[in-house]
């Protein structure tokens, strides 16, 4: 029952984003802005908690080792990724929904959303490749104890977090990203579960 309970809490991030990936206007325009700019709102603290996936397995005191340097840098990854891609969800999401929904009739909206979307898009992908610098240094950190279990999971992220650099949770990629994140870290929730790897020095 514990295994199931924490592949519950570290799926339900990435499920609630593919869930909304259905809903998320294919485009911004006048009559999607109002639409756009709150399911933004709603996501903004929902994107960050896409990380519990990883730290889950790694909750524990870091020791003065390999392993224990590789869980501090997955937590530092992991809130670099937080902080960068909740500027996306602010900046191309809420800060450009809220400027066409108010922009004049007769304006333009390209010059509106180009600025937003190249400062969001940047902020999103430089966001998304600490994600995956924290996937490898979960890895790392978990291998030792966990041996080969970890694998499987952390190649699923690894494809996930790839097509993440550019599919945000726009259906159909972006949905299937978020899916394929759920399972990876179902499946790394799954590798460390139960007993440990033999330690080499025992």
């Amino acid at each position: 029952m514990a295994i199931i309970r924490t592949i519950v809490f570290v799926t339900a991030a990435p499920l609630l984003l593919a869930a909304a990936g259905l809903t998320h206007p294919h485009g911004l325009s006048r009559s999607t802005a109002a639409d756009w700019t709150d399911l933004h709102i709603a996501l903004l603290p929902v994107f960050p908690l896409l990380t519990i996936g990883l730290l889950v397995p790694l909750w524990r005191r870091p020791r003065l080792d390999l392993t224990g340097v590789a869980t501090v840098v997955a937590w530092v990854c992991a809130f670099v990724y937080a902080a960068f891609y909740t500027g996306l969800d602010a900046v191309a999401g809420i800060g450009a929904g809220t400027a066409v929904e108010h922009v004049a009739e007769t304006a333009a909206l390209g010059p509106v959303k180009r600025p937003l979307y190249d400062t969001g898009e940047a902020l999103g992908q430089a966001g998304v490749y600490a994600l995956i610098a924290a996937i490898v240094a979960t890895a790392v950190a978990l291998l030792p104890r966990h041996g080969v279990r970890i694998l499987p999971g952390t190649l699923v992220l690894l494809v996930a977090g790839w097509f993440f650099i550019d599919s945000h949770i726009f259906w159909p990629r972006g949905v299937w990203t978020m899916l394929g994140f759920a399972l990876g870290f179902a499946l790394l929730a799954w590798g460390t579960a139960g007993r440990s790897a033999p330690s080499r020095s025992s």
